[in-house]
């Protein structure tokens, strides 16, 4: 009878493993989300079965899960869906098996039979038929028997569907399904050329799959776009470190969707489990960039910040949305080799908007703020003066943009530069600053508390 009982249990778990994918589709949002898409050709035979469906990921939402029968849904009715995720492992075999009798063979040819009683990740403890106990180490044991595979476990994450047919043969069905385990990121490599006025820029979809399946030959598509998701109670999150890198020669076709960004790839791609896959996003572009030197005192008082800024529009040779994503920027030195300037994140971002990407600080310009003066005029009324002072070590004239933010309610008394009023708090300044030279900017500002 046991093995009667286990051949049942192999016979359920296998069978699946026939029904391959007639067609895939994957969806992958940047937002650790897919959306999954199958059509396959199922067997299904008259009156009341149970149909089992097991190549899914480990990382599916089940309540997610739609069943869709497309040849004659007349004649076949779903009555029930199940998704089971007890998997098989030392633990639950253990576990399963308290109080019942297993076999133990330690590395020198000995058994050990007898009632589990306990165990843990270093020992287990064992009663044999005279009512001794015994505590083995695991250490020492080379191979544990269970009888049977215990009724409920399975190897691999199973949806069940229990239907009544009125007749027997193969139908073909549409599965979808939402999971975790998916994301995708751009990736942007920007290369200045030498008089740093213009950018070539290139941009990748990097695609990251840890949901536990691969999807062979899907059809592929991309969201650019946050869309809004509810928080689940508990998410089951896992990650690895085993990347590796796929670049395909033709890139994705961008059209507008909603009121997001799709991109989808003309040609079939496998989406490998445990694998991060690089795909051009667009062809190399040619854009017009204005280096930019920035000063807030507020996030680094004695550094001044390096941007490279330019116009995502087709004038200044771009014009295209740009998904979030990672950016580096590289220029060649004078014998061609690539030197890494900085790297910055882009927002998601339009056409006809600007992109500012922050590289780092610049090595030849000091900077240094400090407050000069803080007067009580009245119990409710406060003047405070400042003094920055930029110097400029280099060989050349620069413009540093200062950002000065001031809180509470506020007006300036003096300021030896011109400027202007961004938002409610902060102040911007264009201060010019000869060669090997410095400058002073002056201000003060009268507050008052309401």
């Amino acid at each position: 009878m046991k093995r009667i009982g286990l051949l049942a249990v192999a016979a359920l778990i296998l069978a699946p493993c026939l029904a391959a994918a007639d067609e895939i589709a994957v969806t992958v949002y940047n937002s650790n989300l897919g959306v999954v898409s199958e059509t396959r050709t199922l067997q299904f035979e008259k009156g009341v079965n149970r149909l089992t469906f097991r190549d899914v990921p480990a990382l599916i939402d089940a309540s997610s899960v739609t069943f869709d029968i497309t040849g004659q849904p007349r004649d076949v009715t779903l009555l029930e869906q199940n998704y089971a995720f007890d998997l098989v492992s030392p633990e639950q075999m253990y576990q399963r098996y308290i109080d019942q009798q297993i076999d133990l063979i330690d590395k020198k040819g000995g058994l050990y039979t007898g009632k589990l009683l306990a165990f843990s990740d270093k020992a287990v403890t064992l009663q044999d038929e005279s009512g001794r106990v015994k505590v083995l180490s695991l250490e020492n044991i080379a191979e544990v028997n269970f009888p049977v595979l215990p009724e409920g476990l399975i190897t691999r994450p199973t949806l069940f569907w229990l239907y009544r047919s009125d007749l027997s043969g193969p139908l073909p069905c549409r599965v979808g399904y939402q999971t975790s385990g998916m994301n995708w990121s751009a990736e942007y490599v920007g290369v200045l050329d030498t008089d740093e006025s213009g950018l070539d820029l290139s941009g990748w979809a990097s695609i990251n799959n840890s949901s536990g399946k691969t999807y062979k030959d899907a059809t592929l598509k991309l969201v650019a776009g946050e869309i809004s998701r509810v928080t689940p109670k508990r998410q089951v999150m896992r990650s690895y470190e085993a990347p590796s890198a796929a670049l395909g020669a033709e890139g994705f076709a961008e059209k507008e969707f909603f009121e997001y960004h799709l991109y989808t790839l003309p040609r079939p791609a496998t989406v490998a489990d445990k694998e991060i896959k690089q795909i051009s996003l667009f062809e190399p572009a040619t854009a017009a960039v204005q280096k930019v030197y920035e000063y807030r005192p507020e996030q680094n008082p004695t550094q001044v910040a390096v941007a490279v800024k330019f116009q995502n529009s087709k004038a200044a040779g771009l014009g295209m949305p740009l998904p979030a994503g990672r950016a580096r920027l590289f220029k060649a030195d004078e014998d061609g080799s690539l030197i890494l300037l900085g790297e910055d994140r882009i927002k998601h971002t339009p056409k006809d908007e600007e992109v500012s990407l922050r590289v780092g600080y610049a090595f030849d310009i000091a900077a240094e703020e400090k407050m000069v003066q803080q007067t009580r005029i009245s119990s409710n009324v406060e003047e405070r003066a400042w003094e920055i002072e930029l110097r400029n070590h280099k060989d050349e004239d620069i413009t540093v943009t200062i950002e000065k933010r001031l809180y509470g309610y506020w007006e300036v008394m003096e300021s030896n530069f011109a400027y202007e009023k961004k938002d409610a708090y902060t102040l911007t300044f264009d201060m010019p600053v000869r060669a090997n030279q410095s400058a002073i900017l002056r201000l003060k500002a009268r507050f008052t508390t309401r």
